[in-house]
């Protein structure tokens, strides 16, 4: 009689809340004597039905199905906030000229950037098959990268065209803004992340109608845009400067940048944080850009049949791989070899690490080098270490910041890569714990916090981090350590 009074209390409760609570929300706890109190306290923090921006059915299963898999209550509550946050909160979809096209915003910027987009679907395309509206959507996504290169591939982030207030604050920057950018800092990255999806999507999906001659052209533009980044044959045609008080928001040398010694790596003027480079060859995101172009090269062989292209990808890649050996390691005096985070080909290294994806702690999670490589597990140490300078260790957790933000904030997308690559389950226990730990009782994930104070933190809606964080449960549940999440306390 007990166990079905406090079952028509949770119903009741239910009912009170409206359409944005189900049962399924309530029911966290074993023990009937908590579920109330914990129902209350975990209530589900996402839009409600009629206001999230895109549906998936097949994401919505993939909820209720990890969901029942976890028995502590706040960790199956954030798996909930922040899965579909992308979803929910950022995805614009729509048809242009009879073709799937979807703009994703970052979140509280209402901008695409490309890095950004290309990491926030990720997730997403593993149910792809599960749902033809999911696969439309991302589908889309990759369609909008493209046509977003094309336009200009020096641009980090672009406008949506049907938004009624864009964003133009950044128009006055000096460098070749046109219509329908929002920000024009050259990031190797923003190159990648579109080649890195599209690769995925293709690879689980088979669908080769995204492989158009808006592809092409975006092929050409990527590889023309590599090639001028060598600077072999001169500086190119990239400038940018901006009148700011931040150091990192502007480029020194009228708009160029340090200077760099053609050595067969690419330039990229900015970070993923989106903060200048001190050394124009940011490793990280060289290493990345390898892995890409070898991705680009399968596709255009096996689908388009264009050979020539396909070889020039290949060549790029492997004369910046081959760079990479001779530039990118140097011997730490505790660390032995370690890949520098930075060079200009002149002899110059940078060592620290960004939290930002690309970095060099997460080059394996992103695949661009092997998680046993005995060089990215002596840097995966240094990184980690009160040797990174933009190491914080405090009373609330400890990780990786950056000069974006400042000293002593840490990124919970540090915390996220160290488990993504870690081989330790006690490393992995901790990592979780630490992100349930900052979240500051908002469930969800935010851009970085102050290493005493998890309720001092920047950024309140940031859609990549929140989905990221979905990515990892999602990740660690289907690799068979549901019982290593369900131990912590």
């Amino acid at each position: 009689m007990k166990n079905r009074s406090i079952s028509f209390y949770i119903l009741a409760m239910v009912l009170a809340t409206g359409s944005n609570a189900q049962a399924s929300d309530y029911v966290l706890s074993k023990d009937n004597t908590h579920v109330a109190t914990t129902a209350l306290k975990y209530k589900t923090k996402r839009p409600l039905l009629q206001d999230r921006l895109f549906v998936s059915q097949a994401v919505e299963a993939e909820i209720r199905r990890i969901k029942s898999e976890l028995t502590n209550p706040k960790l199956a509550w954030m798996f909930e906030n922040c899965f579909p946050n992308t979803l929910d909160t950022t995805v614009r979809y729509r048809k242009t000229d009879g073709k799937d096209d979807t703009v994703v915003y970052t979140g509280d910027i209402h901008a695409m950037w490309l890095r950004d987009s290309g990491a926030q679907v990720w997730p997403y395309v593993q149910l792809a098959n599960q749902d033809p509206e999911l696969k439309a959507m991302l589908a889309g996504v990759i369609r909008r990268q493209f046509k977003c290169i094309n336009i200009d591939p020096y641009a980090n982030a672009f406008l949506d065209p049907y938004d009624p207030n864009p964003d133009h604050q950044w128009m006055r920057d000096m460098t070749d803004m046109k219509e329908g950018l929002h920000e024009r800092k050259w990031e190797i990255d923003s190159l990648c992340y579109p080649l890195r999806l599209a690769y995925h999507y293709w690879k689980t999906t088979g669908d080769i109608s995204i492989f158009d001659e808006e592809w092409l052209q975006a092929i050409e533009n990527i590889l023309k845009t590599f090639k001028e980044q060598q600077r072999k044959n001169g500086v190119g045609p990239y400038r940018f400067q901006r009148r700011t008080e931040r150091q990192l928001d502007t480029m020194n040398n009228n708009g160029l940048g340090n200077p760099v010694n053609p050595v067969g790596l690419i330039v990229s003027c900015f970070r993923p944080s989106d903060d200048a480079t001190t050394y124009q060859f940011l490793i990280p995101s060289n290493f990345f850009a390898v892995t890409s172009l070898r991705k680009a090269a399968e596709i255009l062989v096996t689908v388009n049949k264009e050979t020539a292209m396909s070889e020039e990808c290949v060549h790029l890649a492997q004369e910046v791989e081959d760079a990479l050996r001779r530039y990118a390691v140097c011997n730490h005096p505790q660390y032995g070899q370690i890949y520098a985070f930075e060079v200009d080909g002149f002899g110059n290294q940078y060592l620290m690490d960004d939290s930002n994806a690309p970095s060099l702690l997460s080059m394996a999670y992103l695949g661009d080098v092997d998680v046993n490589d005995p060089i990215y597990q002596n840097t995966r140490k240094f990184v980690w270490s009160k040797d990174n300078p933009y190491f914080f260790k405090g009373t609330a957790g400890e990780g990786i910041g950056g000069p974006h933000i400042g000293y002593d904030m840490i990124w919970p997308m540090s915390i996220m890569m160290k488990a993504f690559t870690s081989q330790d389950d006690k490393e992995i226990v901790w990592c979780v714990k630490t992100l349930m730990n900052t979240d500051a009782d908002t469930g969800f994930i935010h851009e970085s916090f102050h290493k005493d104070n998890p309720a001092n933190f920047t950024r309140a809606w940031f859609a990549w981090q929140n989905t990221l964080f979905g990515e990892l449960i999602l990740k660690l549940v289907n690799e068979g350590k549901t019982d290593l999440l369900n131990s912590i306390q």
